[in-house]
């Protein structure tokens, strides 16, 4: 086994290599205007690191979001597009619980909240590491707000909603390599969740340049 993971659905551009026992490789940049530059580097980069070739791959695994539009489709072309030059399997992970499989929470209920511009977040809550109750959906923080720990960037960017903040506040891929090698997680088909519309919307039908008296 040796699979492949990167996510791009929040302003880590995240690439880890995992050989079904341990990570073998890894790198994280953060910038959140350079997802299509800084993919394909990391990708080379990784493999390079941990001397293998793209042909060695057996599975990709992918972040799915919620994040936003550009970012997120980055990733989710270039797994697509990978899997099926390599004819292997495409498995995609809901990036949140990515971030709840390493919360470094002591016990109880948490919420992770990641940024989804427009001054809201995207969030889903847990019982545990591994268990989803609700979410994802998108919110205003102060619809929100809650004193329980809140993991994600959503808590350093609004802290007055979400004061208990815990670690980590951005996705890593080595943590999504190792949960689909582990089988820790569901597995989804790798289609973007974006939650709402983009912000860049089809025109409509020209108007007519002659004026009705």
């Amino acid at each position: 086994m040796l699979v492949l993971a990167f996510d791009t659905a929040t302003p880590a551009v995240t690439v880890a290599l995992h050989d079904g026992s341990s990570v073998l490789a890894s790198s994280t940049v953060v910038d959140a205007m350079r997802h299509a530059e800084l993919l394909a580097p990391g990708i080379a980069r990784v493999l390079t690191e941990a001397g293998a070739d793209r042909r060695d791959l057996t599975e990709i695994a992918v972040g799915v979001g919620p994040g936003p539009f550009t970012g997120l489709r980055v990733g989710l072309a270039t797994a697509r597009a990978m899997g099926y030059v390599l004819g292997i399997p495409v498995h995609g992970v809901c990036t949140l619980d990515v971030l709840a499989a390493a919360a470094q929470v002591e016990s109880g209920p948490f919420v992770v909240a990641t940024d989804a511009r427009r001054k809201e977040v995207y969030w889903a809550r847990y019982t545990d590491r591994h268990t989803r109750i609700d979410g994802p959906k998108v919110a205003k923080p102060a619809a929100l707000a809650t004193s329980e720990p809140v993991v994600g960037q959503g808590a350093r960017l609004y802290p007055d909603a979400f004061p208990n903040a815990a670690s980590p506040e951005l996705p890593s891929a080595a943590d999504l390599a190792r949960l689909v090698a582990t089988r820790a997680v569901p597995l989804l088909e790798p289609v973007p969740l974006y939650l709402r519309r983009p912000d860049a919307a089809q025109p409509g039908p020209p108007k007519s340049v002659l004026s009705t008296r």
